[in-house]
């Protein structure tokens, strides 16, 4: 007679929850983004309008820091036993390779179109993914000047399973350390710099990978944290008011090498509270399906962005000096619905197909193992596609039947 234990043992482990909340975060800090462009771009000739986007979107540049926290938690916490090096490097691969030449090829049509000169050597940095360990000025801004992100996270991606089996030993005291330690460090960065000559410091503060890494390893170790059970931190409502009284002091009080410190913790957070309300099924307006579908189109609505709102103000001939009274918001309003636009396309005709074509697939689970659905995974998984569609028993329930915490990695 076959025994419970061995039974249990030929079942795979159970898939963590879907986090679909952090899929419609995902289109907030994208949003983030897009209006620091639109304002640094100064569309917008009216001062007074421009006055109400400078005020909201000044510190909009940090969306990218959210996106490397939340892509730290995402990863460590959609991670299985399982996943090879190889296959986990390959998924990453097939995620991001497929965007990212799409806007590399148009972005050297665009050059061509407008004559401007591209380095052989920089487009192939460019290509690579390793624009952003180059310090010379202009060339970490390469070809498709938002990719300089993705160099940093392939370098995040190439380090993960490397250290992963690291985070999963590490005692609970020493990862609230670290939880604590990471945006000290961030802290420390500002002083650091003072060691790099001063034509290099934007990019070793900014663009740097293993410097910005530091935001990226703060979500995985609260990821872990909170996968066994032990993160305690405020709720959804509480995290989000902490945010906004957060974002309004930095924008108007703190100075910029303390608010990108108070950012990333205000930031976790938001991302640890909105992924432990869709474990217990809690309510959450970032699981909406227009958020969720918005989020999912975010990583093909960012790459686009700035390249498509250059070239139009280029080719129109108003490149630094904006449009005149209503027509400014209205053109800002224009980019925004025609990005989204490209970006839904992207997504749905090379980002998705491409993944099940390039991407190893998951183990089917048995057919004993029934499938079962959390309250909170009527959306789509969140940072990365497949990666965090995994399904899991409900949660909540399991935990309370079974006396503990409803996270994977406590049963």
């Amino acid at each position: 007679m076959t025994s419970t234990a061995a039974v249990s043992a030929a079942r795979p482990a159970p898939a963590p929850p879907r986090l679909p909340s952090l899929t419609g975060l995902r289109w907030i800090a994208a949003l983030l983004v897009f209006g620091f462009h639109a304002g640094t771009m100064r569309i917008i000739a009216e001062p007074d309008y421009q006055a109400v986007v400078d005020a909201l979107f000044t510190l909009g540049l940090s969306g990218v820091q959210f996106f490397f926290i939340l892509s730290g938690f995402v990863l460590v916490w959609s991670a299985r036993a399982g996943d090879s090096r190889r296959t986990f490097w390959r998924r990453r691969i097939a995620k991001i390779y497929p965007n990212h030449l799409v806007l590399w090829a148009a972005a050297l049509v665009v050059a061509w179109w407008f004559a401007d000169p591209v380095l052989p050597a920089a487009a192939l940095e460019n290509v690579l993914l390793l624009q952003a360990w180059d310090p010379r000025p202009g060339w970490f801004y390469s070809i498709n000047t938002v990719s300089w992100s993705l160099s940093c996270e392939f370098f995040f991606y190439l380090c993960l399973p490397l250290a992963l089996p690291l985070l999963r030993r590490a005692r609970p005291k020493l990862l609230w350390a670290l939880i604590v330690a990471l945006p000290l460090l961030i802290l420390a960065l500002w002083p650091a710099q003072e060691l790099v000559p001063e034509v290099s410091r934007w990019w070793f503060t900014q663009i740097f990978p293993p410097v910005r890494s530091l935001e990226f390893w703060l979500g995985a170790v609260a990821a872990e944290l909170m996968r066994r059970g032990l993160w305690r931190g405020p709720g959804l409502a509480v995290a989000s008011g902490i945010f906004l009284a957060a974002w309004v002091a930095a924008a108007q009080w703190i100075r910029a090498e303390l608010w990108t410190t108070l950012l990333a913790v205000a930031y976790l957070l938001v991302i640890t509270a909105a992924a432990d309300a869709d474990v217990r099924g809690r309510r959450s307006p970032w699981r909406s399906r227009p958020l969720v579908w918005l989020g999912e189109v975010s990583f093909a609505f960012y790459l686009v962005h700035v390249l498509v709102m250059t070239s139009v103000l280029r080719w129109s001939g108003d490149w630094g000096t904006g449009f005149p009274g209503w027509r400014g918001p209205a053109v800002v309003l224009g980019f925004l619905l025609v990005n989204l636009t490209l970006a839904g396309l992207l997504h749905r005709f090379v980002e998705t197909p491409m993944m099940r074509r390039l991407a190893p697939r998951r183990p089917v689970r048995p057919a004993s193992v029934p499938r079962q659905r959390t309250a909170g995974s009527r959306g789509a998984g969140n940072d990365d596609a497949r990666d965090t569609k995994a399904e899991a028993g409900p949660a909540d329930e399991v935990g309370r039947t079974a006396g503990r915490s409803p996270y994977v990695d406590s049963r």
